[in-house]
């Protein structure tokens, strides 16, 4: 029989033939004209090409039968399905019957193109019959495997496409993309004009669907068509690499683990499978390698649904931002592509699993919210000194609470709570905890070692707790701005170690301290507040937080009011209360302001939990922090105090009364001083920087 002269109109989206199947047969209809696709081609058996037309037939998926012009260079495909093949017969049913609605004489058949995933085979059968319907052919003994494109088109699907240039905004669609281009198609809106667009300067591209945004990005406009009223645009991305976050000189450590975790996700565009190997992992973030050819992986694109996948065994779910892609081995290989992912958020208590993992992988002593056996955990701090006969009076008093409440932190991982241990043969060397107690601000306590490794197991889980903080704080679900700690100053270890990052760092708005007076209060008698004399203690108000706040950047400069949650926003409550009653345990806030004639004298902040949650119960306590000392006496403070204690129904409680210098001031008696030490996590490379220093000098 003849070929076949017919016309035909091709549709552009077509659910069963891909976007980028499309673009690759449209490259090789035009790239390889005539017969030249079979002499560049690898050769493909006849059993070969009917199991793939078998396969695209399960999947309901089109091949795309070519036609060529009579007259003039030009093909064009017609998408059919193919029906299951026995033998060398095969038959195809046109996916779309109104096509033969124009069907002219210019057109004559030229060949059949087979997906084959990033491939085609290239097929020139013998026509047996085509007509309106349906086709059949009688298959070759051999046809030929023929690749498009250096680099593979991917079909997009839903995928809202926003070009933005000079104040104008145009909108359309992502038609297909590949890691180095996006074409895209806008429509102009009148009175906009694509004169409007300029080709010479860049664009802002934002892709997303219904619901969220995948990509936004600067890009060149390397090509366009001269559409009227809708036209494609050839878009290059303008970097490689994305800054998502202030640069760190101390990054998260990156390890190789066996078996390295697979990365797997559905593309945002695609809506694929993706399955890659990573090939290092942090706390932070991970490194994968692609195939040049095959490349879905772009600086910027945001994967809201990702998991790392160990052996089939181990699964981490996160969302996560690609920031860089770059050759594999620069100058030696082009085909391998590396590509870095920022991880955004995660549970933290998977991500709390992650980090243990990584660590322990680095130094097989170190664990991080492993099970602990509790009576070699108390052994070790009555061994330490870290539970000293005056601290043991409080805690045997408490004794049954506290055995329950750490029983609680320690067996079952609340997502509020981290330990950290240094041990040897089951034996604890170095101890550290945190808890989350305030919105964004955990509290570092209960640093201990044994005295024989001193240094060198206080140092590490010092540097765990540290490279915890650098992995994690970013993510939000962690809530971790800033790192807290109370310490004494003359002991001699953390004053070197948190005072001196201080006094190294020489900025209060990275760290800070603030020195406490603390001491034991029993309500006691004491006279009530003399209201006739123009006092008064009530529930404090948004001016009264705004008046400590300027009072204290007059003061100090540092960070206590933000880690401490006073800022004028934050008020009393807040999620930290829920998550604290979720998991079985007591945690409540309340704020008083004392006034004289309306002007602020003094902040008391009540923090209620369970005995024992840190041991020198600092948790548990009453901070006061004096703005104007005029008028206020050692009288009147034990009548303030005894009233909020009073107001929360208590007998006794300790107190922190900053600025330490008025409690001598006015001649109250007091136990001993504490330094509130904070630490804002956007500066962590000055606190490594110097506990690298101290390290180095332990070292010798």
């Amino acid at each position: 029989m003849d070929k076949a002269k017919i016309g035909l109109h091709l549709i552009e989206t077509v659910e069963a033939v891909s976007l980028e199947e499309k673009a690759a047969i449209s490259q090789v209809t035009q790239t390889f004209p005539n017969d030249s696709i079979q002499e560049n081609g690898k050769q493909v058996k006849q059993t070969r090409l009917i199991n793939k037309l078998n396969y695209l037939n399960f999947q309901d998926r089109d091949i795309l039968i070519v036609f060529k012009h009579l007259k003039y260079d030009h093909t064009l495909p017609l998408e059919a399905k193919p029906q299951p093949c026995q033998n060398e017969f095969l038959e195809c049913y046109w996916s779309d019957a109104k096509d033969f609605e124009e069907v002219a004489q210019a057109y004559g058949f030229e060949s059949l193109l087979v997906p084959d995933g990033q491939k085609l085979l290239e097929v020139r059968p013998e026509i047996i019959h085509i007509n309106e319907e349906h086709a059949c052919f009688k298959l070759p003994e051999i046809c030929y495997e023929v690749c498009a494109r250096k680099v593979s088109r991917h079909s997009c699907k839903n995928i809202h496409a926003h070009l933005i240039q000079n104040g104008t905004v145009f909108k359309g669609r992502l038609l297909d993309f590949n890691a180095v281009s996006f074409r895209v198609q806008v429509t102009a809106t009148p009175p906009q004009s694509f004169q409007w667009l300029n080709p010479e300067s860049a664009v802002t591209a934002i892709f997303a669907d219904d619901n969220e945004t995948f990509y936004t990005g600067d890009c060149k406009i390397l090509n366009q068509n001269c559409g009227q009223k809708t036209r494609q645009y050839i878009l290059e991305p303008r970097r490689s690499e994305i800054q998502r976050f202030k640069h760190k000189e101390f990054r998260s450590a990156r390890q190789k683990v066996t078996p390295s975790p697979n990365i797997v996700f559905k593309h945002p565009f695609t809506r694929k499978l993706v399955s890659l190997k990573a090939i290092d992992l942090s706390g932070s973030g991970f490194a994968v390698e692609e195939d040049a050819h095959s490349s879905v992986l772009l600086p910027g694109l945001m994967i809201s649904e990702l998991e790392l996948n160990f052996a089939n065994s181990l699964r981490y779910k996160c969302k996560a931002q690609v920031v860089y892609r770059q050759p594999f081995e620069p100058n030696k290989d082009d085909t391998r592509i590396k590509c870095g992912l920022a991880l955004l958020d995660m549970d933290i208590e998977k991500h709390v699993q992650l980090v243990a993992l990584l660590q322990q992988a680095e130094n097989e002593n170190s664990y991080i919210c492993n099970k602990v056996d509790l009576d070699e955990l108390w052994d070790f701090f009555f061994e330490t000194g870290f539970i000293y006969p005056d601290k043991y009076e409080f805690i045997q008093k408490n004794k049954n609470k506290i055995k329950e409440t750490y029983e609680k932190l320690y067996t079952r991982n609340p997502n509020i709570a981290r330990h950290f241990i240094y041990q040897e043969k089951g034996h604890i060397l170095g101890h550290m905890a945190m808890v989350r107690f305030y919105e964004n601000t955990w509290l570092i306590h209960h640093h201990a070692a044994r005295r024989s490794d001193y240094n060198r197991a206080g140092l590490i889980v010092l540097n765990q707790i540290g490279r915890f903080g650098n992995d994690s704080h970013r993510l939000y679900s962690i809530h971790m701005d800033f790192l807290l700690c109370y310490y004494r100053p003359q002991n001699k270890f953390p004053s070197r170690v948190f005072g001196g990052a201080v006094r190294n760092i020489r900025n209060p708005k990275g760290c800070s301290e603030d020195l406490f007076a603390f001491l034991h209060f029993q309500r006691g008698q004491h006279d009530q507040i003399d209201c006739s004399a123009g006092w008064e203690l009530s529930r404090a108000q948004g001016r009264d937080l705004r008046e400590l706040e300027k009072f204290y950047e007059h003061a100090s400069g540092g960070l206590m009011l933000n880690a401490l949650n006073l800022d004028p926003e934050m008020g009393e409550g807040g999620e930290i209360e829920l998550e604290f009653e979720k998991l079985g345990f007591k945690r409540s806030r309340s704020i008083y302001a004392l006034r004289k004639k309306d002007i602020l004298k003094a902040i008391f902040m009540v923090d209620l939990t369970d005995i024992g949650l840190n041991l020198s119960d600092l948790t548990n306590c009453i901070r006061a922090i004096v703005l104007d000392s005029e008028d206020v006496t050692k009288d009147l403070l034990n009548s303030v105090i005894s009233e909020i204690l009073k107001k929360v129904e208590l007998e006794e409680m300790p107190v922190l009364i900053y600025p330490a210098s008025f409690v001598e001031d006015i001649a109250l008696p007091f136990e001993k001083h504490y330094n509130l030490w904070v630490i804002n996590l956007q500066h962590t490379d000055d606190y490594f920087r110097y506990l690298n220093r101290l390290l180095q000098f332990f070292k010798q």
